[in-house]
């Protein structure tokens, strides 16, 4: 069972989610909603002091593919995640363009529809997909970081379904993380508040939630 802590905010906590076993940080870009963001520069930072082989994802609401490279040029994330839908062939240029980065793309879960969106995601060449919970339909979107759990069910159709990776995330914690890891059963996790106290990495949290996933 892959980890992936999420809102990683300064050079600190990522050293400290690496200590506690994390394969993957997420640094969260500039969102319409929600938290976690951090200045590019200091993404980059914490880029730099990751070691090999825990995984960099880059969260970007950018759609299109200009947007999301001269992001990833400031950043520099060995992985790329998309929170927001992006029109056709993206992918494909993406990858011409960074052919070593990986691609995940993230599904807001909200019904059968976001199966079919996975599924299409998957067709046009994703690395991996990451279930959260969020509504990209409201007039300001919510792309992630809700603390909010989705129907794990509906999660569990996409991971039934998809040949590559899928990660989950949305309101997991120490209570229900073992319920969705059975009901879900993904590749891994993606948690950010679920681990954290008035919105710093708490050492404690994350190593009793470590040891509940292991």
């Amino acid at each position: 069972m892959k980890l992936k802590i999420c809102c990683i905010s300064s050079t600190d906590e990522a050293r400290t989610a690496v200590t506690f076993g994390a394969d993957a940080l997420g640094l969260v870009g500039a969102m319409p909603s929600g938290p976690g963001v951090i200045a590019d520069d200091l993404a980059q930072a914490i880029v730099r002091v990751t070691p090999p082989p825990v995984a960099t994802f880059m969260l970007t609401s950018e759609i299109t593919v200009d947007g999301i490279l001269a992001h990833h040029r400031r950043v520099g994330a060995n992985t790329i995640q998309l929170v927001d839908a992006v029109p056709a062939g993206t992918y494909t240029q993406l990858r011409a363009a960074l052919p070593s980065v990986k691609l995940v793309q993230v599904i807001h879960v909200l019904d059968d529809v976001s199966v079919e969106e996975a599924l299409r995601a998957v067709d046009e060449g994703v690395d991996a997909l990451l279930l959260d919970s969020g509504n990209p339909n409201l007039t300001v979107k919510e792309l992630g970081g809700t603390g909010r759990v989705h129907n794990w069910q509906v999660s569990r159709k996409i991971v039934q379904q998809s040949s590559v990776p899928v990660f989950l995330a949305g309101g997991l914690r120490l209570h229900n993380v073992r319920e969705a890891i059975d009901t879900v059963q993904p590749f891994g996790l993606d948690i950010c508040s679920g681990v954290r106290t008035d919105g710093h990495l708490d050492p404690a949290k994350l190593e009793a939630f470590v040891a509940a996933v292991r």
